[in-house]
């Protein structure tokens, strides 16, 4: 960590000031990207798949770049479980994602439900539930289900929707939100 002579900020006290600064100003962006501008020079992404076993905790952006490395662990972990199939995650739903747990301010990460689904997997989903789409964004890695124990659907909901960057799914009765980065929409209770 350096510090600046004369100043009395820290790189990180300074980091801190715009990720402040980014939080109330949020509203006036029209995208995630735009929630993300100016949050510091670092973007993170912190899941957990309770299916898999396996937790990611991932900065995969810095300074305007992202880290090609870290979008393929990243895409890697929310590949099709049931069949271990890799799709590449669209970036505007994985910054969508991002947007919105920074908005919620918490350190938990996600539990990821479904991200990338085979189309054997969404067709076998489809048989058993109708409300599983024929040509679900997860086909495409353009969507994620997701949940928080410390926040309900309502509250994710809402940040992720604040975002103003693609649809948002509200499933109250099976506690999760379906972030995608398609038109904005939201739908559900």
């Amino acid at each position: 960590m350096t510090e600046q002579r004369g100043t009395g900020f820290t790189r990180r006290a300074l980091l801190g000031a715009f990720a402040a600064t980014t939080l109330v100003a949020a509203p006036t962006f029209s995208n995630a990207a735009g929630f993300l501008r100016g949050a510091g020079d670092i973007r993170r992404l912190k899941m957990y798949n309770g299916r898999t076993g396996e937790r990611l905790d991932m900065i995969y952006w810095i300074e305007g770049d992202y880290i090609a490395d870290a979008v393929k662990e990243v895409n890697f972990f929310m590949r099709d479980w049931r069949n271990n199939k890799v799709m590449n995650i669209d970036l505007r739903t994985i910054d969508i994602m991002t947007a919105a747990h920074n908005l919620l301010d918490v350190n938990e990460p996600y539990m990821l439900l479904s991200g990338y689904r085979s189309p054997e997997t969404n067709a076998m989903l489809r048989s058993r539930s109708s409300g599983v789409a024929k040509n679900s964004r997860h086909l495409r890695g353009e969507a994620a289900d997701l949940r928080l124990g410390s926040r309900s659907v309502q509250q994710m909901a809402r940040a992720a929707a604040a975002c103003r960057a693609g649809g948002v799914g509200r499933y109250s009765r099976s506690n999760f939100v379906h972030m995608d980065c398609g038109p904005v929409r939201v739908w559900g209770s």
